[in-house]
C-alpha cells in the first residue's frame, strides 16, 4: 500500500515512540511534555480532529484496510505509517498486543487555571486521581454533558496516558486541561472563585447537600477526589458547597467516573426539569 513502511527489525529506532507501553514510569520519562499515544481507530481519529500534530502510526497488517480512509485525511500528509508483524510489535511494545493500532502525536501546551477560568463556564476539577481509566471515563462524560474543560491537581495522573486516551475514546483530546502547580493547590479553587465559579466538592460526608436540591449557577466547577480517600479536607474547605449524590443505603458508593457522569447530567438537564 502506498505511504506504508514495513518494519521487520524490532530494534528499528523509527519505532522508539512505542516501546515499553505498559511501564508508566518509563513512558512518563520517555514522553515527557513532548508526545502522547493513541490506541484504536476512534481515538486516532480524535487525535486528528482535535488538531494534535501526528508523529507516526504503527499498525498490524490486518489493521491496514480499515485505516486506509484515515490515511487519506489531509492531516496525515507526511506522517509515517509503519506496519509490522505481531511478533515484531510484541517485542517493541513489551507485550503481545493483538492486532496493534497505535499512533503518537505531539502534545500541545497546557493552558493555565486562570486561562480556563476566563474562557469556560463549566469545569471539572480532579484531585489526586490515580486511575487512568477513571480519568478517561470522566473526560468522556464531560464531553457528553457539556463540561468545557478540566483542572487537575499536581498529583493527578497524566491525562494523556495511553489508557486514558483509549477509555475516553479520544474525547480527552477535546477537553482543555490545566494542571495546578504544587504551590497553588488547593489555591486553584480560589482562582476559580475569583472568576465567579461556584465549586461543588462531591462528598457523601456529613454536612453535604443533596445534588437534587442544588441550584445550578451560571459558572460551576465540580470537584472530584480519588476513590476511597476522597477529597482532602482543605480542598472541601476551599469549595463553595459540599454536595452528595443520594444513593441506596444498601450501596456503599459509586465509582468516581459514574459519580461524575451523574453530576454532569444533573447540571446539564433543562432548567424546567430541575
Amino acid at each position: 500500500m502506498n505511504g506504508v513502511t514495513y518494519v521487520v527489525d524490532p530494534a528499528d529506532p523509527r519505532l522508539d515512540d512505542y516501546r515499553e507501553l505498559n511501564s508508566i514510569a518509563v513512558r512518563a520519562e520517555m514522553e515527557g511534555d513532548e508526545f502522547f499515544m493513541g490506541e484504536g481507530y476512534v481515538p486516532i481519529d480524535r487525535m486528528l480532529d482535535s488538531g494534535h500534530r501526528m508523529r507516526s502510526v504503527l499498525l498490524h497488517p490486518k489493521r491496514l484496510p480499515r485505516f486506509a480512509a484515515t490515511m487519506e485525511r489531509p492531516e496525515m500528509a507526511g506522517v509515517a505509517v509503519y506496519v509490522a508483524q505481531q511478533e515484531v510489535i510484541a517485542e517493541v511494545v513489551g507485550f503481545d498486543m493483538y492486532r496493534c493500532c497505535l499512533a503518537s502525536a505531539f502534545r500541545a501546551p497546557m493552558p493555565s487555571v486562570a486561562e480556563l477560568a476566563s474562557t469556560c463556564a463549566r469545569l471539572v476539577v480532579l484531585e489526586a486521581l490515580n486511575d487512568d481509566q477513571n480519568v478517561g471515563a470522566i473526560a468522556r462524560a464531560a464531553r457528553a454533558f457539556g463540561i468545557d474543560a478540566m483542572v487537575i491537581s499536581p498529583t493527578c495522573n497524566d491525562p494523556y496516558q495511553r489508557r486514558t486516551v483509549r477509555v475516553s475514546m479520544g474525547e480527552i483530546l477535546h477537553v482543555p486541561v490545566a494542571r495546578a502547580s504544587r504551590d497553588d493547590w488547593p489555591g486553584a479553587l480560589d482562582t476559580l472563585a475569583r472568576a465567579g465559579f461556584e465549586t461543588w466538592a462531591m462528598t457523601p460526608g456529613d454536612g453535604s447537600t443533596d445534588l437534587w436540591d442544588m441550584d445550578v449557577p451560571e459558572r460551576i466547577a465540580v470537584v472530584l477526589g480519588a476513590e476511597g480517600h476522597g477529597l482532602e479536607e482543605a480542598t472541601m474547605a476551599a469549595s463553595t458547597h459540599r454536595v452528595r449524590i443520594p444513593i441506596s443505603t444498601e450501596v456503599d458508593s459509586l465509582n468516581v467516573g459514574h459519580a461524575a457522569a451523574v453530576t454532569f447530567a444533573a447540571i446539564a438537564r433543562p432548567a424546567r426539569a430541575r
